[in-house]
């Protein structure tokens, strides 16, 4: 069972997440070539850095807390969690941006929030 703690951490930082996208429709998922343009540099970045750390004995991974999969010489739940932690941070960057109208953010135009917005 501990073998599944880290994937356990990494879905429940998106089940956490999950009602800012359906409840206040913040539309991160949905914009999903937008999402990989945000998250794809920290992926590179962040699984170049563990590889290099990694190979240096800078740190390694308890085999007992991994399922023992790995992608790019990384156990996969390191991978993932350079693209969920990030998605999470997006998701609720988003939905303050959603409960604050005419904050903006990014490059976008704030969208006008209607009387009958649930999001409100």
């Amino acid at each position: 069972m501990r073998q599944l703690s880290y994937l356990a951490v990494l879905a429940g930082c998106l089940l956490g997440t999950l009602p800012l996208e359906l409840v206040l429709r913040v539309r991160v998922y949905a914009r999903w070539r937008r999402l990989l343009a945000a998250l794809i540099p920290g992926l590179v970045l962040g699984v170049t850095w563990d590889q290099y750390a990694v190979r240096n004995g800078h740190w390694h991974f308890d085999p007992r807390s991994v399922i023992g999969v790995n992608l790019a010489g990384l156990p996969v739940e390191e991978v993932l969690f350079f693209l969920v932690i990030p998605t999470c941070a997006i998701l609720t960057l988003e939905a303050v941006a959603r409960r604050r109208p005419g904050w903006l953010i990014g490059d976008e135009p704030a969208e006008p929030v209607l009387p009958d917005d649930p999001a409100r």
